[in-house]
């Protein structure tokens, strides 16, 4: 199974609230998720980012893949990602 750390989106219209969830990257993009590791909010003043940093590195270490926009989040973090 090929797991990856990315986004779903939670909210009302026109609010997103981005989930940053761990999830087999068949599934659609608000489907079923592994895991839920934080959460991601763009319209607040500065950016709200909360990632559990401990449980994204443990993922990342059994060879999930993180997306784009997920491995943005990480570096801004300060969580080490591997290259690709």
């Amino acid at each position: 199974m090929a797991v990856r750390l990315r986004l779903t989106r939670v909210g009302a219209k026109k609010d997103p609230i981005w989930r940053v969830v761990v999830a087999d990257q068949r599934s659609p993009r608000d489907g079923r998720v592994i895991e839920t590791i934080g959460h991601y909010n763009a319209q607040t003043d500065p950016s709200t980012i909360v990632i559990d940093a401990d449980r994204a590195r443990s993922w990342l270490a059994r060879g999930a893949q993180p997306s784009n926009t997920v491995r943005k989040l990480l570096r801004i973090q300060g969580i080490d990602t591997p290259a690709g």
